[in-house]
């Protein structure tokens, strides 16, 4: 969902201001600049990020259920109960409406959690 009071507040501002329709239209375009992202700094792409701590082994099962804050011996219901607890916590869709830098974060978090989750199951099956 895009913004929209930059125009509506910039349309009011540049009418006041020059006491003059074109000063209303040239509200009107700064606002729809502000809305859009056009005066800020073009953002960087992220670095990927690398953990040192999950190459394979006991690390990765560490690391898994750190992710959840629970210990080895967990029960599977308690698993399940951190799992979705988490991603009730950090979906995608929760955030929808929020600014890109949360649904960035958000997306990131819960693709860490089903990976560490899809990690556990996989080590419990065998």
């Amino acid at each position: 969902m895009r913004r929209w009071y930059g125009q509506f507040l910039g349309f009011i501002a540049g009418f006041l201001l020059l006491r003059h329709p074109v000063g209303g239209f040239i509200g009107l375009l700064v606002g729809y600049a502000f809305d859009h992202d056009a005066f800020s700094s073009p953002r960087r792409p992220a670095a990927p990020q690398e953990r040192a701590d999950s190459p394979s082994g006991d690390a990765d099962v560490d690391w898994a259920y750190r992710v959840f804050g629970l210990p080895e011996n967990a029960s599977n219901a308690e698993l399940d109960r951190a799992y979705r607890k988490l991603m009730a916590q950090y979906h995608p869709d929760r955030v929808a409406g929020a600014a890109p830098e949360l649904q960035k974060l958000a997306e990131t978090k819960s693709r860490e959690i089903n990976a560490a989750y899809d990690r556990i199951q996989k080590l419990r099956k065998k």
